[in-house]
Parts: structure tokens; C-alpha cells; sequence
């Protein structure tokens, strides 16, 4: 039976909002009621009383929307499917079942415990499978085993017919195949409402990941030496990092504000395809490749202590500047956990990168990171690796993820808690963002973006309404191809009255 919460209720005040305490912008802007639903059936017939009642429906799985597409919705209604979260296996179809409400962690620990798989998705686990998973999903995983959407074989949604009449639907490649294509990788909120996704087979979970960490002191590091420590990072990935034997090596690099007590931090897990960490001649090789930057002796202290070390295999280089922790890969995922942002402001942008960084980008970013500003002292960039599996090429015309080819993908964060200094960290992140894609590296025409043969755009699981500035927006999110004009088509088909609508969704053609 599904719960609604009103303006009246005590609750509300806590559910109205989601991780993004910039939303609603004030009270008026937020929903009139959340409608919490424990089943698929509690989840149709909550929208068909929305619908009939002419208000909008928004969803949330997590409520870790970046933008205002869920929250902001005055008179509105908010459909709450947190406690839609089963993940199991469906004995009827012998299908992996993981519903939409379902976080990340329960889904790693679901799978683990019952059947020693795992899903290839991200490292907060406090995200709801329903966003994530429909915007396409990667994490630490992913080079290895490819994205979130790339294993969905079914979908249970409900749309909304021309007649305002909710319709539930299985979808795959032979039931409606355009909404299940659609479904799986352009984002949440322009279709309808996913209550489950269905998995014919998952990946078997490694037995254990190697971890290791390298900080650099950026205090004391000049722009020259930053520029040639970006273009070695951005180098491994762009050439040895296509290798297969690579693929189980997964890093982030953090860049922050230059200050003694914030170094930049490179962070690596590794296990080889067959889920061991036994032989970790691919890590140092790696490692290696950043002696030259003097990087501090540490070890990845924001994970648990390691149960076991292991020295480097297949090498007879000398001992390296930094410890390796092995330990089971669930113990690793488990501790990672939350993921910033929570009970803050925030501004989130991304880029996807084909390349290396050029001198002009990583000057760039030195410079603001120099500065005093408020956005430069309250952001980071999180520069991650990609590619591998997910850069099948045939998978473009199987998702809606068109993104196929890059070797980075890079996200701004940026968090504050006082309301009054939403404009000045606004504007200041927008204006570092554009003065990096600005220059002869990037088109003429496509000024401020990352457009080019340098980039594939920009990620819709990190959406940006900034963006919208650009009457090219959706080719940055959705590709130059075929892609966009495909989903257009899908809206018609399946949300002919654009039930389903934000500033970012898809445009009815």
C-alpha cells in the first residue's frame, strides 16, 4: 500500500527535498504531496491518480538528481519508489530482479550474498538503482565488465498513454524495442517510470581487488610540473590503457584547491579478469610511469586496513612509493560507500574525453585551482578512467548511451551550504568550465563545450542546465548521430501528452 505525505504532515519537511539541498528553491516551488509505493501496483496506481488529477508526476529512486527536475514541481507530486527496492531473482523467468528503489549498496550486497555476482555501477551507494541505471551506470568495474545498462535484457515501466491511461509494460528487443532501447541509457524522467530491470545473466564478483594511492603535494608543484603530470595520467589511458590485460585497472584522480593540506590524489583498484589480485604487474606498471612526480608514501587510508599485501608480481623493479592493500572485493565496494554531497548545495558538470589533456586545459585548471575564489576552494574535479569494455562500438545502437570511444570522463563537484552564495559558486564553476573547452582546441562553433575530436560531450547522469544555453545541448549529451532524433521519436510513441517533463528530458519531435 502506498504512504502520501502532504504539506501538513510532519514527514514532509524531511522527504520534500532530496541530496541537493539547493532544491527546492523555496517552498513554494516544492511538491504539494510524495507518494512512497511498495509495489509496482502501488507505483500505477499512484500515477493514474495524478495524472487524473492533472497534477505533474516527478520520480526519485535516491534523490540524488543533480538538477531541479524532481523536486522543483510546485503543486505537484513526487513519486518515492525508495521502498520499491527488492533485488533478487524472479522464479517465474529465472531473470535477476534489481526494482528501481533499490540503492546501489543493496544491490552489491543482494547479489554478493545470494549469488556472487555483481552489477557494474558506481561507488555510491546511497544512489537509487532507478536513475542510475536508466542514465546508463558505470563505476569501478565498468572497464572490465561495461556499463549498468549494458546488461538489462527486460524492463518493467509504466507510461502514459494518449488517453492519460497508465499502461504497464515488460519491455526488450522484441517487446517494444525502441522504449527499451531508450530506457537504457538516456536518463530518468522523459518516458515514463521504471519499477525493475531484469537481467538474463550478471557478472560473477571478483574474490578480491588490489587498492593503492598516490598524493602528490600541490602546494609546492610549479604549472609546468602539473601539465606534465596531467598529460602522463591522460596518456596511460589514452594508449596502454586500451589493452585488454588493462581493463581491470580502474583510477581516479582528484584535483582540488593547491593548498599544503590537500594533495591531489590518485586513487587505484585493480583485480585481473579472472578476479584475483594475484598478479599486480599491471598496477606498478602504471604506478610507475608517475616516479618523476615525487608522489607521496601512502596508502588509501579512507578504506578499512588491508587483510593482506602483495609485492609486485612479473617485475624486478625496486619497491614503490606506496602501499598495496588486497583484500575481497565486497569489503572494498561495501566500505567505499556514501558519496559526497549529502546535506549540502552542490553544481555538478562533466566531460567526456577521447584524449589526453592539452597544455591549455591543464593550465586552465592549475590557475583556478591557484585561486581564491569561492568555487576554487569548495570544488573538485574527479577525473576517472574509462573505456575498455564499455567502448564496444556495437553497444551504441543497442543503449542509448552514444559515448563510446572515451578514455576519461570527468566530473566537476562543487559544494557550499550558505543559499546566499548560490549565484557567485554558480557562476564561477560555469566560467572555469567554459574557459577549459575555450580555445583552438575546441570547434569554432561549439565554443565552451567539450566538442570536438577531443570529446564526446557530456554525461545525462550528471546533468547540467547550464547547458541549455547551447542549442546543441542534446548532440553534447546524446551524440552528433542518429541517436537523439531516435528518442524524439520514442517521446511520441510513449508520452504523446509530455506527462513526463524537465528542463533537460527529450523533446517531443
Amino acid at each position: 500500500m502506498s504512504v502520501t505525505v502532504t504539506r501538513q504532515d510532519p514527514r514532509y519537511k524531511a522527504l520534500m527535498k532530496g541530496h541537493n539541498l539547493r532544491f527546492p528553491a523555496n517552498p513554494a516551488e516544492g511538491v504539494d504531496r510524495i507518494v512512497l509505493c511498495e509495489s509496482a501496483d502501488d507505483a500505477a496506481m499512484s500515477l493514474q491518480a495524478i495524472v487524473a488529477s492533472g497534477l505533474r508526476p516527478t520520480v526519485r529512486s535516491g534523490g540524488h538528481c543533480y538538477e531541479d527536475f524532481v523536486a522543483n514541481n510546485p503543486g505537484g507530486a513526487i513519486l518515492d519508489l525508495s521502498l520499491l527496492n527488492t533485488v533478487g531473482a524472479d522464479s517465474r523467468t529465472g531473470e535477476y530482479l534489481i526494482a528501481s528503489g533499490a540503492s546501489l549498496g543493496e544491490v552489491y550486497t543482494e547479489l554478493y550474498k545470494r549469488y556472487a555476482l555483481t552489477l557494474p555501477a558506481g561507488s555510491c551507494g546511497t544512489v537509487g538503482a532507478g536513475g542510475h541505471i536508466s542514465g546508463g551506470g558505470y563505476g569501478l568495474l565498468s572497464r572490465l565488465f561495461g556499463l549498468s545498462c549494458d546488461w538489462v535484457t527486460a524492463i518493467d515501466v509504466l507510461t502514459v498513454d494518449a488517453n492519460g491511461k497508465v499502461v504497464a509494460r515488460r519491455v526488450d528487443r522484441a517487446n517494444d524495442p525502441g522504449l527499451f532501447r531508450a530506457l537504457r541509457g538516456s536518463g530518468g524522467g522523459s518516458f515514463g517510470i521504471v519499477t525493475a530491470f531484469r537481467f538474463a545473466s550478471l557478472p560473477k564478483a571478483p574474490l578480491e581487488v588490489a587498492e593503492a594511492m598516490l598524493e602528490f603535494p600541490f602546494d609546492s608543484m610549479s604549472e609546468e610540473q602539473f601539465v606534465a603530470l596531467m598529460t602522463a595520467y591522460g596518456d596511460y589511458w589514452e594508449t596502454r590503457g586500451r589493452d585488454p590485460d588493462t581493463w581491470g585497472l580502474f583510477a581516479v584522480f582528484e584535483v582540488g584547491a593547491r593548498s599544503r593540506d590537500r594533495p591531489l590524489g590518485l586513487y587505484v583498484q585493480f583485480c585481473q579478469p579472472d578476479g584475483t589480485a594475484n598478479d599486480l604487474s599491471v598496477l606498478h606498471e602504471f604506478f610507475d610511469r608517475f616516479r618523476a612526480f615525487s608522489p607521496s608514501i601512502t596508502s588509501p587510508s579512507h578504506h578499512a586496513p588491508a587483510k593482506t599485501q602483495k609485492s609486485p608480481a612479473g617485475t624486478k623493479n625496486p619497491p614503490a612509493p606506496y602501499t598495496v592493500n588486497v583484500r575481497p572485493w565486497f569489503e572494498a565496494t561495501i566500505a567505499i560507500g556514501g558519496g559526497g554531497g549529502g546535506g549540502s548545495r552542490g553544481k555538478y558538470k562533466s566531460a567526456y574525453m577521447k584524449r589526453t589533456f592539452t597544455p591549455a586545459e591543464s593550465k586552465t585548471i592549475y590557475r583556478f585551482f591557484s585561486g581564491s575564489s569561492k568555487a576554487a576552494q569548495s570544488s573538485v574535479i574527479s577525473i576517472d578512467s574509462y573505456g575498455g569494455a564499455i567502448n564496444r562500438p556495437q553497444l551504441a545502437s543497442e543503449t542509448s548511451i552514444a559515448q563510446r570511444g572515451s578514455v576519461m570522463k570527468l566530473q566537476w563537484q562543487c559544494y557550499w551550504r550558505d543559499p546566499a552564495e548560490d549565484a557567485e559558486h554558480l557562476r564561477e564553476l560555469d566560467e572555469f568550465f567554459t574557459a577549459i573547452y575555450t580555445g583552438e582546441h575546441v570547434e569554432a562553433h561549439h565554443q565552451g563545450t567539450p566538442w570536438g575530436d577531443r570529446y564526446e560531450g557530456c554525461y545525462m547522469n550528471y546533468p547540467d542546465a547550464d547547458m541549455l544555453r547551447y542549442p546543441f545541448w542534446p548532440q553534447l549529451f546524446y551524440g552528433q548521430g542518429e541517436l537523439y532524433p531516435f528518442l524524439q521519436q520514442v517521446k511520441n510513441t510513449y508520452d504523446p501528452n509530455n506527462i513526463f517533463h524537465s528542463a533537460m528530458s527529450i523533446r517531443a519531435k
